[in-house]
């Protein structure tokens, strides 16, 4: 089985771009799109309907803004808008798609914005997350939970640890966010086949940046530990251009 996982960085702005022949090139059993800062009325057929797929969206009340998405080839057995806590569905960050063996959270971790303007309501948000995570867990489900965390966890996971220190992205406060959650039994899917440096799925628009690939690696798929040994391969679609992220693939056993 074939996930992925893309910050599309707006998906009006991505389809015209090479969107559509990367979405119908993959086979995915199902893509996640997080940032897609559109709501359905405002898509076209094709973004709300690709063939062989049924689509799910959560937008944000703020128009233009956050929202995920989720096209699955198989029809959830249940999707959930939100978690219930007004202050994050209505910036739609999460949307929620139960399958017969495992649950898929798709999210779009807030930005902790210059000088920490909202790390508290980020670490709210993580969390939340985590509670909900869980809790699943606590029911007998097995996790996976995909997305633009908006963090990069270790020194590894950015090519200029020591300048970012200060940075969005790499508070000390989401580092140890990111800590209590693999402390938690939680799986990087990424770290467990790929332990080097130099691999990142956003980097900044500046000229020359992505070509010198100077990025972070921001964008994850996590499973709970008891899901941990269907996890076959994930890797980064680097060459995938159309946002500032590149798409994220899990392989399922």
């Amino acid at each position: 089985m074939k996930l992925l996982s893309w910050n599309v960085n707006g998906i009006r702005a991505v389809s015209k771009k090479n969107f559509f022949p990367w979405f119908e090139g993959q086979g995915a059993d199902v893509i996640c799109l997080q940032e897609t800062k559109a709501r359905p009325d405002q898509l076209d057929e094709r973004q709300l309907h690709p063939q062989n797929y049924h689509s799910y969206f959560s937008s944000a009340k703020k128009p233009g803004y956050s929202g995920v998405a989720i096209y699955a080839k198989k029809e959830p057995l249940d999707v959930r808008y939100g978690i219930d806590i007004p202050q994050f569905d209505d910036e739609g960050r999460i949307i929620q798609a139960t399958f017969k063996d495992f649950t898929l959270i798709n999210a779009y971790f807030p930005n902790s914005q210059p000088e920490g303007v909202r790390l508290g309501f980020k670490l709210e948000f993580c969390q939340a997350i985590l509670q909900h995570c869980e809790s699943l867990r606590a029911a007998g489900k097995h996790v996976l939970l995909c997305g633009d965390y908006n963090i990069a966890h270790k020194e590894i996971d950015l090519k200029n640890p020591k300048t970012n220190e200060k940075n969005p992205g790499y508070f000390p406060e989401e580092r140890a966010w990111m800590d209590t959650f693999t402390n938690h039994g939680y799986v990087d899917a990424f770290r467990k086949f790929e332990p080097g440096p130099n691999h990142y799925t956003w980097w900044s628009y500046r000229p020359g940046v992505r070509e010198r690939n100077v990025g972070w690696r921001i964008d994850y798929f996590t499973s709970n530990p008891e899901f941990a040994d269907k996890l076959k391969n994930c890797s980064h679609q680097t060459q995938t251009m159309g946002s500032d992220h590149c798409p994220v693939e899990l392989v399922l056993k």
